[in-house]
């Protein structure tokens, strides 16, 4: 079930753009970067306040 070839990927997207439309997968995009950056800082700053203890 894990292994998604070319065609699958292809469909997704196309889904994804029939749904959201064109102008609002850029600001999806933005916001999952910017979660994404968030949640790796929370973890980098979790890790450096369990060194200092």
């Amino acid at each position: 079930m894990g292994n998604f070839g070319m065609t699958e990927i292809l469909i997704i997207l196309l889904i994804v753009i029939l749904l959201f439309g064109g102008k609002k997968i850029p600001e999806l995009a933005k916001g999952i970067g910017e979660g994404v950056r968030s949640f790796k800082k929370g973890l980098k700053g979790d890790e450096s306040e369990e060194t200092k203890k």
